[in-house]
């Protein structure tokens, strides 16, 4: 092991690694557990507890045990809880970032911007906490007031992935809280730790027991599906595929469960010829490399105009080349390692499936031969629109580059795919910008800007991307219901 390794496995070391649920740590009902492993090395680092469906039972019990109590607690005392969790995640930034280095694999410039960007939803829904408005008003037939004012909807369950282990919880966690509800957090198997070291800072923070819960699983089908069928969970709040998304959202219609989703992506980046060339290459570097490209908000599609593409081309495929690739904990690195060797072998079959239908490799095209689960920074041109890489989702740091045309060329192109959650298009006319943005069908677009996540922001897309919306004020409302009062004075 690497110096750089045995400095960031420390936290790791010193990590309950047990079932979180009602306020104890639990070895869970499975004597088996789930191995977590370093994708920089292939390495074991840590096991930690594998829930059954009794385990994710139990959770529901506590879940229900505290909410009344929760829900009944002064919204003023549950934004002073959420300030607290963001002190104390951001006093302890660092260690947040190594553990996501370590199981994530992800650059730790990365980890670290992910630690910030997750404390800041326990920061902003603490200030939405004390924010949950109703109104009164007068029904047109002036026969009655028309009261309504908000509830918080019950217990629920968050599904989390893998790719944002800290941030994906905190913004589901947080408006939870911060609306009245109670709930058990499922996070992803392959990177549990960062999931466990949030449930032990929301306990010092002063969070409740039974308020937060955590269960790991090799089983997360049958896990979350008990939950599901529990009549007290009345939200699911789900992180992931649009595949697995459509398999939560039938099993949600036997007990017509709210349900919140953020889905796949295939991005567009268009860039039109009278762009900016270095802000367009600085922009796609963020669009496309945040995480390594394993981000359902990565770009996946680049779409460039023919007067600009040879030097946006060229452009890109230096800086792609350019990057350092290593393990995630070493200071050095801007590109870790993908997640698994699964990931690693699909990210190459979309790279010899374009090149195999007529795709130019301008840097990288294949995986490097180390240890841990490497693919270098790619750029192909010249990629038919039939190609797999232009149609499903490649989560991994390579670029397809495709020149168009026109605008209208560029904006069908961008809208043909059944996903829709974000977008991003440079160029220097801002009317040609606000008319893209609006023809484009994406829940978020970057206009001339290359990252659009941001707490205050309400995240989220269209068409096979998802429903509902994260951050912002929409955040909180998906956890909470609108009760109407008819009444007289």
């Amino acid at each position: 092991m690497s110096v750089a390794s045995q400095k960031v496995a420390e936290p790791a070391a010193s990590l309950k690694t047990d079932l979180y649920i009602g306020g104890q740590w639990l070895p869970g009902r499975r004597a088996e557990r789930i191995d977590v492993v370093d994708p920089s090395t292939g390495k074991l680092i840590a096991t930690v507890a594998d829930g059954a469906v009794e385990d994710a039972r139990a959770a529901v019990d506590a879940a229900a045990a505290a909410a009344a109590d929760w829900a009944a607690t002064p919204p003023r005392r549950r934004a002073e809880v959420l300030r607290k969790a963001f002190e104390l995640m951001t006093g302890r930034a660092e260690e947040f970032a190594q553990l996501i280095s370590l199981e994530n694999g992800k650059a730790l410039p990365d980890a670290r911007g992910e630690v910030a960007y997750a404390a800041e939803f326990f920061r902003w829904f603490s200030e939405e906490a004390v924010r949950i408005i109703g109104d009164i008003t007068m029904a047109p037939s002036g026969a009655n007031r028309i009261v309504v004012q908000y509830q918080p909807i019950g217990v629920a369950v968050l599904i989390t992935p893998w790719n944002f282990p800290a941030a994906m919880a905190t913004r589901k966690i947080a408006p939870a809280l911060a609306a009245g509800c109670t709930c058990v957090l499922k996070p992803a198997a392959e990177t549990p730790l960062t999931a466990f070291a949030m449930a032990a800072l929301l306990e010092e923070a002063g969070v409740p027991k039974g308020v937060v819960n955590v269960v790991t699983t090799s089983t997360p089908g049958e896990v979350v599906s008990a939950m599901m069928a529990d009549p007290r969970v009345r939200k699911l709040s789900f992180t992931g595929s649009t595949n697995v998304g459509r398999i939560l959202l039938r099993g949600a219609a036997d007990t017509v469960l709210s349900c919140s989703m953020e889905l796949g992506g295939n991005a567009p980046f268009i860039v039109f010829d009278d762009a900016d060339l270095d802000a367009a290459l600085d922009g796609a570097m963020l669009a496309k490399m945040r995480n390594g490209g394993e981000a359902c908000t990565a770009a996946n599609r680049f779409y460039v105009q023919s007067g600009i593409f040879e030097r946006f081309v060229e452009g890109f495929a230096r800086r792609m080349g350019a990057m350092k690739v290593g393990p995630g904990y070493d200071e050095a690195t801007q590109c870790g390692p993908v997640i698994t060797p699964a990931a690693l072998k699909k990210i190459d079959a979309l790279v010899q499936d374009a090149v195999g239908q007529g795709a130019e490799v301008k840097v990288g095209g294949k995986p490097l031969d180390q240890d841990g689960y490497f693919y270098p920074p790619t750029v192909l041109a010249g990629v038919p629109a039939d190609a797999r890489i232009m149609n499903e989702e490649i989560f991994g740091p390579v670029a397809p580059v495709v020149r168009f045309e026109t605008e209208e060329e560029a904006i069908a192109a961008a809208n043909d795919t059944e996903y829709g959650l974000i977008a991003y298009v440079y160029t220097r006319d801002l009317a040609r910008g606000l008319r893209v943005s609006e023809k484009v069908e994406a829940g978020m677009i970057g206009l001339n800007r290359g990252i659009a996540s941001d707490p205050a922001a309400p995240f989220g897309g269209v068409k096979q991307s998802g429903l509902g919306r994260e951050g912002a004020h929409h955040g909180i409302l998906e956890f909470l219901e609108a009760k109407y009062i008819a009444t007289n004075w």
